[in-house]
């Protein structure tokens, strides 16, 4: 099949994308998965909820998808596991305002906070922990507590991934804002596999019966 003018290929997928808005879909069979950080700014600690993201779009086959939408303000892929579709969006606001994307995709797709997952990094976890943690308050984390000021709930399912805290207090900013040392790329492509391992399973899980947040 010929490759799409990149113009041609834009209004395909806003006509595609206001059809995934009209088109409801029961609880369960639709979610939202948004990948926190900085635009711009891939490669450092604070932005591996992309980097998840992007790695999640190339395991679902849609990685030459992604497309900006100017109504949430962000790069936002649709992808399918079985009769489940998935909206993978990563922000173009900053950390400190990725709530605002998030919340206004989740009111275009028609989702509760509950059906909006959030993938972001975790100070408080070494590199390599993974954890996915139902609900519950920011625990310091910007970009979680711009989607719970935004959405209004604490509700959202959260995949952490552990960067680790440095000793001193006083190179926190550094070390989030920082890139990965080159030992730590080397472990990263397989935490990334063992993310997206985690969190498809989960929606896996959570799609097979009714929707009650667990």
């Amino acid at each position: 099949m010929p490759s799409l003018h990149p113009l041609r290929a834009g209004l395909w997928f806003s006509r595609a994308m206001s059809r995934c808005v009209l088109e409801p879909r029961p609880p369960g069979k639709r979610w939202l998965v948004a990948g926190l950080g900085n635009p711009g700014l891939p490669g450092t600690r604070h932005s591996v909820g992309m980097a998840v993201l992007g790695h999640l779009a190339r395991r679902l086959g849609v990685a030459e998808s992604w497309a900006r939408d100017r109504r949430c303000a962000a790069d936002l892929a649709l992808a399918s596991l079985g009769d489940v579709q998935l909206v993978l969006l990563r922000p173009r606001r900053l950390m400190n305002a990725n709530g605002r994307c998030v919340a206004r995709a989740a009111e275009l797709f028609g989702l509760t906070a509950e059906e909006v997952y959030l993938v972001h990094d975790e100070l408080d976890k070494p590199l390599g922990k993974l954890t996915l943690k139902l609900g519950g308050s920011a625990r310091g984390h910007n970009g979680v507590r711009s989607c719970i000021t935004c959405l209004n709930s604490n509700a959202m399912p959260r995949l952490r991934v552990g960067i680790g805290r440095p000793t001193h207090h006083d190179a926190v900013k550094a070390h989030v804002l920082g890139c990965f040392s080159s030992a730590e790329q080397e472990l990263l492509p397989p935490l990334l596999e063992r993310a997206i391992d985690l969190l498809l399973d989960h929606i896996r899980e959570r799609s097979q019966g009714p929707l009650l947040g667990t």
